[in-house]
């Protein structure tokens, strides 16, 4: 464990999303089997903090049963009629200790490429630097609608400014806010009942935090990051889709650099939760959902979907479908076949084309020839299929 632990996280989530157009919360959307809030909250939890709570308004009822059933020790605070991001935090620290001190990292429920690590490395460079606030910020090629970096001569964060707040010599600059915070809590639970909404969009920001903070004369500094996914957030379907896909690719390389093959990225997706084993081989088309655990020597695919399953070391599954059912070390499965929730599999069985289990199932040594399996073979070794069984 770092020795940075934050006091607190607050995850801002109470957003309407509206361009997701859905009945559907958007943090609620899911990419790698994971909620974008969940994604966020595990981001959050890897850091240890003393409190975690998540501020929810839209669907609040839903989004705040999510978070019991994602992170039970977590707290949700509701934001009230108020808005902006500044009042969004103030409601988070209302549900926080009023004795509370040293640093509170500020998230959103939306960011869900955003690693613990990162997060590690802001607090750290904040605690190390004993800032006031230290921003995440980025360079992009197009900043528009981020709010910008504003620095002085010397390099110094001097505030960030709203684009819609912005002049033509702010929006120039293209070090943008993420929205990614580490505060002192005092610093921040003064400054946030002093913030004003006099601006374009008439509420509360946070951003102004570190103006005034700077204005007390208070450091105020910036980590920058390259990694400009993980400071993206999503606000519609299009956005959505570009998030699982880069998500998938990272998944995706982890496992190859871990010994796994994958014979196509492209058309292969894993969720964040699957564990794989040394020599596992994924062939195209291949989907592992949910808690899927894949023993080593396995060979899944080509165009097999895996949900909630176990596969011991050394099966072969083609061509198949299965949720919540146990595959035996050694064992052959498809093409097309069915694996229902509860099946289990033992070792050295085998369940053949078009068919479904649970069943009772033969070995592969006792298993007959049909016209589906594979008549005119010379035995059992060699079913309609190709695939060798063991």
């Amino acid at each position: 464990m770092s020795q940075h632990r934050p006091s607190a996280v607050i995850v801002l989530a109470a957003g309407e999303g509206t361009r997701m157009k859905s009945a559907t919360p958007k943090v609620l959307h899911r990419i790698g089997g994971r909620s974008l809030l969940g994604h966020a909250l595990a981001a959050a939890r890897g850091l240890h903090p003393d409190h975690l709570c998540v501020v929810v308004r839209h669907r609040r009822e839903q989004v705040a049963a999510h978070v019991v059933e994602v992170d039970p020790l977590a707290v949700v605070a509701d934001q009230d009629e108020i808005k902006g991001t500044g009042r969004a935090v103030w409601c988070g620290l209302q549900m926080l200790p009023d004795t509370l001190r040293g640093t509170v990292v500020v998230t959103y429920g939306d960011v869900p490429l955003l690693t613990t690590r990162t997060l590690e490395d802001l607090v750290r460079a904040h605690e190390s630097a004993s800032d006031a606030v230290t921003v995440l910020t980025a360079h992009v090629g197009d900043p528009t609608g981020y709010g910008r970096v504003v620095r002085d001569g010397d390099g110094s964060v001097v505030g960030i400014v709203e684009h819609k707040d912005a002049d033509e010599a702010q929006r120039a600059i293209t070090e943008i806010n993420s929205g990614i915070y580490a505060f002192d809590a005092r610093v921040l639970r003064d400054a946030l009942d002093r913030l004003d909404p006099d601006n374009a969009q008439g509420e509360l920001y946070l951003t102004d935090v570190l103006g005034i903070a700077r204005a007390d004369g208070l450091p105020v500094s910036a980590m920058g990051t390259d990694d400009l996914w993980q400071v993206e957030g999503v606000n519609d379907r299009v956005q959505l889709a570009a998030m699982g896909g880069e998500l998938n690719s990272r998944i995706l390389q982890r496992w190859m650099r871990s010994g796994v093959t994958v014979v196509d990225p492209g058309s292969t997706w894993i969720d964040v939760e699957v564990e794989l084993e040394r020599d596992v081989t994924l062939l195209p088309g291949t989907q592992l959902c949910g808690g899927t655990r894949i023993g080593t020597g396995s060979v899944v695919g080509p165009d097999t979907t895996l949900t909630n399953c176990v596969v011991e070391a050394g099966a072969e599954i083609v061509r198949s479908h299965g949720v919540d059912a146990k595959i035996g070390a050694g064992t052959g499965v498809g093409p097309f076949s069915h694996l229902a929730a509860g099946t289990d599999l033992q070792p050295g069985e085998i369940i053949g084309a078009f068919e479904r289990a649970p069943r009772a199932f033969v070995t592969v040594q006792d298993r007959p020839t049909s016209p589906v399996d594979g008549a005119g073979t010379s035995g059992p070794s060699a079913p309609a299929d190709g695939l060798h069984r063991p």
